[in-house]
């Protein structure tokens, strides 16, 4: 999975002041976040030692977040970092790059056309919140006026309605050139007449085919997998499909156009998303200050002398890191720079230690506090807070079988792992020492997770207390100036951009498959085939899997949990139980082929040539069997799950 190219070209004037407007928004959104990071750790303090709450937060924060997503989104479109599936897509630019432009200009064209719809929505919203003077807050309390905010949406979404055409312009520009420079290539102009082809037979079927919104529901599901197959943003095919799919069970083109705005509008107006950003922040800050890589430090020292010692250490790196950033992905990308150098010096196998960076990361979605946890306790409506306690035995259940499987491998497979040796740097670290690079990690995490278990505050004005103390953490350790501080605050504001219009996104679809009623007729299915939990459970895994190996974590949620949430609700399964089985077999994915995102992202952080993807995924498979075992342990035993939520 990777994000959506922008076509390459020289910039025109019209084009660099498209470029120039997209900044603005992006630094005008990125600060936002910001600013709501400190007014929210502000009203924490407030309310906690003066018991004088600032009113309003929550109400400001629902709707700042929609503002800071499509503030951000065309300067997200622009800089390419809308998620996509790769795997083909990228193929093509590398071999039939005739393919990959012509493919990319018709994406980019449906774009730009359902981004026109939903601007005009948003601009209709938008007027009639000028006309009836629409406020949030109470009369004689406090009122919020809101109107600037979605000024601030319909400007944003016309920005990023632009940028999808720019894209769709250079691409048809691009694809021209191409062919008057070497001629058209006989396998991509027939690639591009199966995708063209393609796709009008689908909409044939779909519009002429008088299909019941069942089917309708099932060609929409079957078109959203070739469509990001194809490398189109898995966004865009959400969208696109979902719209379609409206239209068609409603047989009302108005609906559809009116559900798309709904979607934009509403989709994440609640203050709980204020806890995306917010989290991702405080990775980032605590990556800049090397937190990550005291941890390995300390690991390091404190288990040099068992057998597989650094294998063993990057686990409990892994662990401690997971527990303050949540993010399988940081995690790949700090210990590929920080523990693959020291173990390849040490003797072990680069595939070996390219394997254990790949299989431990994903510890940082399970351990809480996760990323995937919070999105799936939005898309669920379930206690996010019931969540982290639940991965927490889970968690350290795999920490500590990682950590066996380390030994076990380097007590009888040493082929496999190296021939390690001791290094003499490992032995210089005092006992003070190792407590002291410990401070920043226990800080946060009594910080974030004390606050939250103590019922002290929620996930969201957790996010941003730990965001502030890992500035604080950033700021003490002098790993912070200006330009670190924006960038920070720009990645932030990319990413956050990138998961809530996904997230937007899959709220039109979930409409989509409740009008076409296939939750309610899978339940039926079940019901009269009387399959159990359990069965359903091993059925889904797979699935999950499968996905895994064409999509991102977050992709996967969006697209099955909708439909799998009901069905487990029917069969009597506990939705916090389902939730952390679920992340543990989507990270799986994560180091599956195709796709294995966190081997890609190793790879990608390595040196030209250090390793190949061949090696990652084999060092990463026993890591693979492990969690698959991991998983049936909690699949058949939920108390293992359950016993310190209820």
């Amino acid at each position: 999975m990777g994000p959506a190219e922008s076509p390459a070209g020289p910039r025109g004037p019209l084009d660099a002041a498209l470029g120039w407007v997209s900044g603005v928004f992006s630094a005008a959104a990125s600060t936002m976040i910001v600013f709501f990071m400190m007014l929210i750790t502000a009203d924490v303090v407030m309310r906690g030692v003066f018991q004088i709450p600032i009113n309003g937060v929550s109400d400001f924060v629902a709707y700042a977040i929609v503002a800071c997503v499509f503030g951000q989104l065309g300067s997200t479109i622009r800089s390419g970092r809308l998620i996509r599936a790769d795997f083909l897509m990228g193929s093509w630019e590398r071999n039939r790059p005739q393919l990959a432009l012509g493919t990319s200009v018709l994406f980019f064209a449906v774009a730009a056309g359902l981004m026109m719809l939903a601007t005009e929505k948003l601009w209709v919203d938008f007027m009639k919140s000028v006309r009836e003077a629409e406020f949030a807050g109470a009369v004689g309390a406090f009122r919020i006026p809101l109107w600037p905010f979605k000024l601030a949406v319909v400007l944003g979404a016309a920005v990023a309605t632009l940028e999808t055409l720019r894209l769709t312009l250079v691409g048809a520009r691009d694809f021209a050139a191409s062919i008057r420079a070497h001629g058209p290539d006989r396998v991509s102009m027939t690639g591009l007449a199966v995708v063209g082809g393609g796709a009008l037979l689908f909409l044939g079927l779909l519009f002429g085919g008088d299909l019941s919104p069942v089917q309708v529901g099932l060609m929409a599901f079957l078109g959203l997998f070739v469509l990001v197959a194809c490398g189109m943003p898995v966004a865009f095919v959400l969208l696109a499909m979902s719209f379609v799919g409206v239209w068609l069970t409603r047989d009302n083109l108005t609906v559809a156009m009116n559900s798309l705005g709904l979607a934009a509008s509403g989709a994440i107006r609640s203050v709980e998303f204020g806890v995306v950003p917010l989290f991702v922040m405080m990775g980032l800050v605590l990556d800049r200050a090397d937190v990550g890589r005291d941890a390995f430090q300390v690991a390091v020292v404190a288990l040099r002398k068992l057998r597989g010692g650094l294998g063993v250490a990057t686990v409990a790196a892994n662990a401690i890191f997971a527990a303050i950033t949540g993010s399988s992905i940081a995690s790949a990308a700090v210990f590929s720079r920080v523990a693959v150098p020291a173990m390849d010096e040490a003797g072990y196998t680069r595939r070996f230690s390219t394997g254990v960076i790949a299989g431990s990361s994903v510890l940082g979605m399970l351990i809480p506090p996760s990323l995937l946890l919070i999105v799936y306790g939005l898309i669920a409506e379930v206690s996010v807070g019931a969540l982290f306690i639940a991965a927490i035995v889970p968690g350290i259940i795999l920490a500590v079988a990682f950590s066996l499987l380390n030994i076990g491998l380097a007590t009888w497979f040493p082929s496999f792992v190296g021939n390690p040796k001791p290094t003499a740097e490992t032995e210089q670290m005092s006992g003070g020492e190792m407590a002291w690079r410990l401070v920043p990690v226990i800080f946060i995490i009594a910080l974030v997770m004390g606050g939250i278990y103590g019922g002290l505050f929620s996930p969201t004005e957790a996010g941003a207390i730990g965001a502030l103390g890992a500035f604080v953490v950033a700021g003490a350790r002098r790993k912070l100036d200006w330009t670190a501080i924006k960038s920070i605050a720009l990645e932030t504001g990319y990413i956050t951009a990138s998961i809530l219009f996904l997230i937007i996104a899959a709220n039109l679809y979930a409409r989509m498959l409740a009008l076409s009623t296939i939750p309610m007729q899978a339940t039926n299915l079940l019901a009269a085939y009387d399959l159990q939990l359990i069965g359903f459970m091993l059925a889904y895994i797979v699935l999950v899997i499968l996905l895994g190996m064409i999509l991102d974590s977050v992709s996967i949620m969006l697209v099955i949990l909708p439909i799998a949430i009901p069905l487990v609700t029917a069969l009597g399964g506990d939705l916090i139980w389902f939730g952390i089985v679920s992340i543990i077999a989507i990270e799986i994915g994560l180091l599956t082929p195709p796709f294995g995102l966190s081997v890609f992202v190793v790879k990608g952080s390595l040196p030209k040539g250090f390793v190949t993807l061949g090696d990652i995924f084999t060092g990463a498979l026993p890591f693979v069997l492990v969690m698959l075992l991991l998983t049936l342990l909690l699949i058949f035993v939920p108390a293992i799950t359950l016993f310190l939520v209820y």
